[in-house]
């Protein structure tokens, strides 16, 4: 792995690489299954499809989305079967015809030159991949074989443009792009700006950048209706504050996503203790338009309750050097501890928000730091003879 290696920090990850680019230093509580990956793949299976031929109405979305030895396998027995398809059609003309066995000079075939199945799938090659080595050609006395030979071009300009088109899609396809946008590794919970926030961290490794670039969360979590009825993967949307306050994002940079928890969140009665042994996966999209080629990506990761950080931040990666601003992506998906109360968003409000929990609690930073400087200097005063 690329992080193994040196090459990549192993603070954060890749949106495509395999989920145990770094395993944890802590056991994980059993968990049947996520929802979506660390390296962004969906992890759900579509069985009992009964309704196979759909996939046959799009042919050529069902052959970008095949794995690469399958579209070169289909690639070369499409041009192979039409050789040997057209092969025995310009044979069974010639045999009509006559054209295979020996005849005086005065004879005109339809194809010259044709006498085996042999030279008729050489010519059948000839004809659609437009070689005409010169021996073999048609000649005007058969109609048929005129009308075969059009048909043929025809067909074959056909499989050329769809299967060059696959090919071209699948090496252009949006989600290599992807490749390279990153997500830190686990995402935090602390105080920012007197308010109780979810933050994650992304960033772009390229210089290129992801034009009208968006960031959406979702909180899947197993939850029941009032009427009794239990959804195993209910999704709720996460508001989003980003930082440059407007929908998109300017990806120059890496840049803390905040999602503020408030009474609309539903993170909003979730303490550190209940995070310990809820359920629940948190689903982060980063959509965009890849300046370069004009195409829309989209790269996803998610983040269970153990990968939820409670009481830290993250560190600043930007700084100032010579003139420029230099990112430090080792730094990436460094966190330090804060001060935070345990108790969840709602507790906070009832109480009147963090500022008067922290009175109430003692949590000031400050006050703690003056109560310690006092207990110091009384503790000097004492030992003092």
């Amino acid at each position: 792995m690329l992080s193994r290696k040196g090459i990549i920090p192993e603070d954060y990850l890749l949106t495509r690489l395999a989920e145990d680019v770094l395993q944890p230093k802590f056991k994980t509580k059993a968990r049947k299954a996520r929802f979506v990956a660390k390296n962004g793949v969906c992890n759900v299976a579509h069985t009992n499809i009964r309704e196979q031929g759909r996939f046959l109405l799009d042919v050529f979305t069902t052959l970008v989305d095949l794995k690469w030895i399958h579209t070169l396998i289909i690639f070369t027995m499409s041009f192979l079967c039409s050789w040997l398809l057209f092969g025995m059609v310009w044979w069974l003309v010639a045999f009509a015809h006559g054209d295979l066995h020996q005849q005086d000079d005065t004879f005109v075939p339809c194809v010259t030159d044709i006498h085996s199945f042999s030279s008729a799938f050489l010519f059948s090659i000839e004809v659609q991949v437009t070689i005409g080595f010169g021996g073999r050609m048609v000649t005007e006395e058969c109609l048929s074989a005129i009308i075969i030979l059009i048909v043929q071009n025809i067909v074959g300009l056909v499989i050329n443009a769809i299967m060059l088109g696959c090919i071209f899609m699948k090496t252009a396809q949006a989600n290599r792009r992807a490749e390279t946008l990153i997500f830190s590794k686990h995402a935090v919970i602390s105080v920012r700006n007197n308010k109780l926030c979810f933050m994650m961290r992304i960033g772009d490794l390229r210089k290129s950048m992801i034009i009208s670039a968006t960031v959406r969360m979702q909180v899947v979590r197993r939850t029941s209706t009032p009427e009794g009825e239990m959804v195993p993967l209910d999704q709720i949307d996460i508001h989003m504050d980003n930082p440059v306050g407007t929908n998109g994002i300017f990806l120059v940079s890496p840049l803390i996503i905040c999602h503020v928890i408030e009474k609309s969140s539903p993170l909003y009665e979730l303490s550190a203790s209940d995070l310990l042994h809820e359920e629940l996966e948190v689903i982060v999209v980063l959509e965009g338009v890849v300046e370069t080629t004009g195409i829309t990506t989209q790269a996803r990761t998610s983040y269970l309750s153990e990968e939820i950080l409670w009481g830290q931040r993250f560190v600043p990666t930007v700084s100032e050097e010579d003139g420029m601003y230099a990112v430090d992506y080792s730094k990436f998906g460094n966190t330090v501890k804060v001060p935070t109360p345990c108790c969840s968003a709602k507790k906070l409000d009832e109480v009147g928000g963090i500022m008067q929990f922290r009175l109430t609690e003692g949590l000031s930073p400050r006050a703690s730091v003056r109560r310690r400087r006092g207990a110091a200097s009384r503790r000097s005063k004492v030992e003092s003879p």
